[in-house]
Order: structure tokens, then sequence, then C-alpha cells
């Protein structure tokens, strides 16, 4: 087993652990009411924008997701929150560098003495949810089982399916196909997007995400025989049979979009193993991008 698979394994005790982490930093994390923003680079970031937008579904306050070097400093939040596993992405401690010395910040980290948890006013510790594999997989979830469980949510549920979806096998045989297309709605949309990086980073595989309902303005003219479509959810029922009407195979997920990311991540191992690729070492990444 890779490392990279044995991570994505362990993922619901983690996210265990982070709920009750939660009850611990609930007054680190952001507060009822504040306007926030959250920024990060890569899966990160659209960790972020699943976030943004369970936060503000919530009725918790407005909550924008930015990618670090995207972030708009002259904005004004009541708190800023930096995801980063290893805590050195040089594009976040930039940005924490950058903000007005009276912004409130808050650095998600899996390790402790970064240069982004030094520059954060303050920091969350999930050095429990750390990793060895450059594709990030339990870091990114158990943060967001972390923000989830601060929301108020019970994650139970979540957590019985993301154990269905390391026990049963795939819902289909995903080395079958060359063209992979992942679409969410509302905050799984963020889920798709990190859905399609794993795909991309561990297997070099042709793929996209998209807005469920935006999929059928364009980009479902590439799709075809050689094509799988994995709707995390839709807005209407009707995206699924549109598609199908290409050729293109068509997986409708019903658990929890959370352990269907779990599901995807072991797709991407396992599209990376048939091609013969190693996904504890994908091509020309690192851990963490760190620039001079």
């Amino acid at each position: 087993m890779s490392e990279t698979a044995h991570e994505i394994a362990s993922q619901p005790a983690r996210w265990r652990q982070a709920v009750t982490r939660a009850g611990a930093e609930s007054m680190t994390l952001p507060q009822p009411g504040e306007r926030v923003a959250i920024v990060g680079c890569g899966t990160s970031w659209f960790i972020g924008q699943a976030y943004a937008a369970l936060r503000e579904a919530s009725g918790h306050g407005p909550t924008d997701a930015f990618a670090a070097s995207e972030a708009p400093t002259g904005r004004s939040y009541d708190r800023w929150v930096a995801l980063s596993r290893s805590g050195t992405t040089t594009e976040v401690a930039r940005l924490l560098e950058a903000l007005p010395r009276d912004a409130v910040s808050v650095a998600i980290t899996a390790v402790p003495g970064t240069p982004i948890s030094d520059a954060a006013g303050l920091s969350v510790l999930l050095e429990f949810a750390d990793e060895t594999s450059v594709v990030q997989t339990r870091f990114a979830t158990t943060a967001l089982a972390l923000l989830r469980a601060h929301l108020g949510e019970d994650l139970t549920g979540p957590i019985a399916d993301a154990e269905v979806a390391l026990a049963e096998p795939l819902p289909a045989d995903v080395t079958a196909f060359d063209h992979f297309v992942f679409l969410g709605h509302g905050w799984s949309v963020g889920l798709a997007n990190e859905a399609a990086l794993k795909m991309r980073e561990a297997a070099q595989a042709h793929t996209e995400s998209y807005p469920a309902m935006e999929y059928r303005h364009g980009p479902v003219s590439l799709a075809g025989p050689s094509t799988l479509v994995w709707i995390f959810e839709t807005g209407d029922p009707a995206v699924a049979a549109d598609v199908r009407t290409t050729g293109a195979t068509v997986i409708e997920a019903t658990m929890d979009p959370m352990a269907v990311l779990v599901q995807a991540q072991r797709a991407a191992v396992a599209v990376a193993e048939a091609r013969g690729l190693d996904p504890d070492h994908p091509k020309h990444l690192t851990r963490s991008v760190v620039l001079s």
C-alpha cells in the first residue's frame, strides 16, 4: 500500500479528533456574524471554497475564499483564516505579512513554528493530521471537518459515510477511462475542484471540474465514451440524464460530499497505479511551494 493510500484510509479517525479539537478552539475560529476571508493555495484553496459556501449557507456570516496570491488585502474582514498543511507556503506567508497590523488572522496548519503560524496572530495546530505524502488528502479533509464541527454540524453521518467509502469497491472501474469530470453544487463545488486536482496530481489524468449546472454550458462538448463524470451534487437531476446522452459514464453520489471526496482520492491512486505511476512521488510536485 502506498503512503498516500494509507493516509486516505486514516481519515475517519482524524475527523473524530478534529471534532474534539473544534470544541477546544471555539474562540480562535470565526465567530457568528463575522465577515471572514479564508485563503490557501491548491488543495487548501479548494477546501476554503467549500467552507466559505457552508458558512454563508448556515447563516454564520459573509465568507469569501481566495487563492492566497489573489486575495484583496485592502478589503476589510473581521477575521482572516489561512490554511496550510506545511505552514511554509510562500504566498500564504506573504499575504499574512501584508495584512494591516490590526487584522485578526488565524493559521490552520499541521506543523508548529512555521513562517505561517508565526505570521498569524492566532493558530490552530492539527498535528495529528500531518502527512508525509506530497499529494494532500487527510490534512485537507480534517481541516474541513474541524471547520464543519465549529459551524455546529454533527459529523456522525459524514464519518460513517467515509468508512463506507473506504470499505466498499469504487462505484466504477476508474481505470477504464482517460477523461474525468467532477461536478458539484453549493459547497461541494470546492470538493469537486479538489477531486479533480487529486486525479491530476496523482495520476496525470485529463481532468476537469465545474459547478454542475455550468457543465452543459460548453464543457460537455468534450464528453464521450471514455469520459467518467462524477457528480457530487447537482441543482438539477436532468444534468446526469443529459450527460449520459454523450455516451459518458455518470456516477451520481449519494453520500456526504466529504466522503465522496474520499472515494475520489482512492480513485486517483487506483488510476495512478494502473498507469505505472507512484502516487507518493507525483511528477514536478513538492510537499510545499517555497519561493526564493
